[in-house]
């Protein structure tokens, strides 16, 4: 045990800190050691900064515990796999205030050592407390985790955990924030490994940071100016061991975090220190720098920890009963689906999370967040929804989260779904729209009824956000959960035997269509359409009005062969494929068009306050102008959006849209003689040529969209 010793006073009681007695750097500083133990000076600490944080002369360590009685302090060599510590520094008693502990170790140096700590306190499983004091927890403020740098392979100390302090010196001189407002963003959500493991994707550093780095010129190319990283915090890959038909599964989506303030090493391309932060900062720093937006996913409804039965790592040590919705007998409440649920209602808690954005916001400046199952984050300590949840409107109005964009995904696997219904908090939160997918995708395939809900959805789905913008609709038709776009028109049922679960996991519910065959298929006709629905999918996502987002490699037909929940592949089923570019380049092609076309007109993303020509805002047509007493076997829907720009321009685009099997006439609404109708989009397999004016009326092919602009 170590021994601590006060520093010996000379009878004035003063002279011990005398400039003297103490070495240069504690004179420079005036910071002053007041104890001694197992070889090193210590005082107490900066008890408002949390986690470990190098300072003139030594480390600032503070953490806390409400429940624990004791905390030790437990230091490594870095990069040695021996368990035993070179040294243990016990808080002392009188270093801890209220429930935290604080304490400046002098003499260390941040590139020299590794750290964990020892939180003593009662063991009752009954009551939640399940404090030991032999196990090395990891710091829930940890900025960087040591081990697995290698993807997939343990690091050097097994299955222990432990923090290293960083140096936040990168230099961030050209850093240019696009600052872009939500209603012009056009999200591109990317996993970082999946999108440029395989080898196609021809980059040096193949599933890293630095591979999404050499890729910026092609996003450039594609249009798109956000991307959402599937998750990004320090995650373990190897937490799932089993194995299907000789293949390794594993923790491939990272949706159970170990540490919310670190990022993954595995997606750094090199393993010299604190690699991964200054790769993932000089990401960000160049996809901002070209008019790129970051936005990251966030997990905090649950951790890696898991239930009773799952491994204690950090919370679970700290706090277990603070951290965690606990059933009166122990156990934990999972509304997750992960085994554990955050207690968001908990202060603490919500402190930790609002920290933790800050945190990204100010030392990686990304540009905005999105929340994993965000109904979780409202609920009370018992589970229970809150009408008001306080750290919903913490984030909405904390200065540092000021400007950036908060998306909820508003349900969790407890069934508590609040599409339409989360709290914006005077419109900050946008919302994963997951009725505009569904009533979408059953519109584009052609389901009987499916009219009605489609047409809210092209305008902002009104009906959902009544007392709010169209801005609070994020629009998407695939994203991570699910089939692929190329896998939506490609396969009518799940196929995930791969996961090992029998093929009883992923959603059954897919409104997903063939084409006519299940799969891969040499059938020209099939293959054709396939290309044609998914040019449609990308007309109508951009044509409408929310925030557009879609799935990384869908602008080019990338697979998934059917699996709908890939979360455990780290492999040709998660990886794109980018040989598919050349294969399906119309759909490549056709996606950078509509994307353009969105660009170009404002209408189709905010109100514009006057309507254009006289036109209402927005107006639903049949294949006869004005008609839109739609019937449920109507599959025909025409969609116009009018106002005038701030310089007085007109911005009036019509969207044709025809899911019957049949070519239709469509007659367009009548313009004033000075004013023409001129096609921008076509997504038939014999398009109108950009540009072509249209007078009066127009054919459009079979399961085909038109979109269609007003010029004078």
């Amino acid at each position: 045990m170590a021994q601590l010793s006060k520093k010996k006073a000379d009878k004035s009681g003063e002279q011990a800190h005398s400039s003297n007695n103490m070495p240069a750097t504690y004179q420079k500083y005036h910071l002053i050691p007041f104890d001694h133990v197992d070889g090193f000076d210590i005082r107490p600490g900066f008890y408002d900064i949390n986690g470990a944080t190098a300072i003139p002369g030594g480390v600032n360590f503070t953490v806390h515990t409400k429940g624990g009685t004791a905390v030790e302090l437990l230091l490594y060599h870095r990069g040695e796999s021996e368990d035993k510590p070179f040294a243990v520094i016990p808080f002392p008693s009188h270093y801890r205030i209220g429930n935290v502990f604080s304490m400046i170790v002098f003499g260390l140096n941040i590139y020299d050592f590794e750290y964990a700590y020892h939180v003593d306190g009662p063991y009752d499983p009954s009551k939640g407390l399940i404090f030991d004091k032999t196990i090395p927890l990891l710091d829930p403020y940890a900025k960087a985790v040591v081990g697995q740098s290698v993807w997939g392979e343990k690091g050097p100390v097994g299955n222990m955990y432990r923090a290293r302090v960083v140096k936040d010196d990168f230099d961030w001189k050209d850093f240019a924030d696009p600052c872009l407002p939500i209603s012009d963003l056009i999200i591109y959500e990317m996993h970082v490994r999946g999108f440029t493991k395989d080898k196609s994707s021809g980059v040096e550093f193949p599933g890293t940071f630095e591979g999404i780095r050499e890729k910026i010129p092609y996003l450039k190319e594609l249009g798109v100016n956000a991307v959402e990283l599937m998750p990004i915090f320090e995650f373990d890959e190897t937490l799932d061991k089993r194995e299907y038909n000789g293949k390794q599964l594993c923790n491939y989506w990272g949706y159970s975090t170990t540490c919310f303030f670190a990022p993954n090493t595995s997606y750094a391309a090199h393993t010299e220190y604190n690699r991964e932060g200054n790769e993932l900062k000089q990401l960000v720093s160049e996809l901002n720098n070209n008019g790129i937006e970051v936005i990251l996913d966030v997990v905090f409804n649950h951790t890696s920890e898991g239930n009773e039965h799952g491994p204690v790592i950090s919370f679970k040590g700290f706090d277990n009963q603070l951290y965690y919705m606990l059933t009166p007998e122990g156990f934990y409440y999972n509304f997750s689906g992960c085994g554990n649920t955050m207690n968001c209602s908990n202060p603490v808690v919500q402190q930790l999370i609002l920290e933790c954005l800050r945190y990204w916001v100010i030392t990686y400046r990304v540009d905005g967040f999105r929340f994993d199952l965000a109904s979780i984050l409202g609920r009370d300590d018992d589970g229970s929804p809150m009408a008001n949840p306080p750290l919903m409107q913490s984030l909405a109005y904390d200065p540092i989260l000021g400007n950036v964009k908060l998306i909820a995904e508003a349900w969790d696997a407890g069934g508590l779904y609040q599409v339409g219904t989360f709290a914006t908090w005077n419109d900050r939160w946008a919302e994963w729209n997951g009725k505009y997918r569904d009533d979408i995708r059953k519109f584009l395939k052609g389901d009987e009824g499916s009219i009605f809900g489609a047409a809210w959805r092209l305008i902002g789905s009104p009906d959902i956000y009544k007392d709010s913008t169209h801005n609070s609709s994020i629009n998407f038709i695939t994203c991570h959960d699910g089939f692929t776009l190329y896998d939506l028109f490609a396969y009518n049922e799940k196929h995930n035997e791969a996961n090992g679960w029998n093929n009883t996991d992923g959603s059954n519910d897919n409104h997903s269509w063939n084409c006519g065959a299940e799969g891969e298929t040499d059938d020209p006709g099939v293959n054709a359409l396939r290309r044609k629905m998914m040019r449609n999918a990308f007309a109508v996502l951009m044509s409408s009005r929310g925030t557009p987002m879609f799935l990384a490699g869908d602008e080019f037909g990338n697979t998934q062969f059917g699996n709908n929940n890939p979360y455990c592949q780290d492999n040709e089923i998660s990886w794109l494929d980018w040989r598919l570019l050349k294969k399906n380049k119309s759909v490549f092609e056709f996606a950078k068009k509509a994307i353009a076309f969105r660009k170009k007109h404002p209408i189709l993303r905010e109100h514009l306050g006057t309507s254009g020509l006289g036109f209402p805002e927005t107006s639903f047509h049949g294949v006869k102008a004005w008609q839109d007493n739609f019937q449920g076997y109507d599959r025909y829907l025409g969609v116009m959006f009018a106002g005038k720009t701030s310089d007085g321009t007109e911005d009036i685009v019509y969207v044709a849209m025809n899911t019957y099997w049949e070519d239709l006439t469509v007659e367009l609404p009548s313009l004033p003689n000075e004013f023409q109708w001129k096609v921008a989009l076509d997504s038939s397999d014999k398009p109108m040529k950009e540009g072509t004016i249209v007078s009066g009326s127009f054919v459009i092919e079979a399961r085909s969209v038109v979109a269609l602009v007003c010029v004078g």
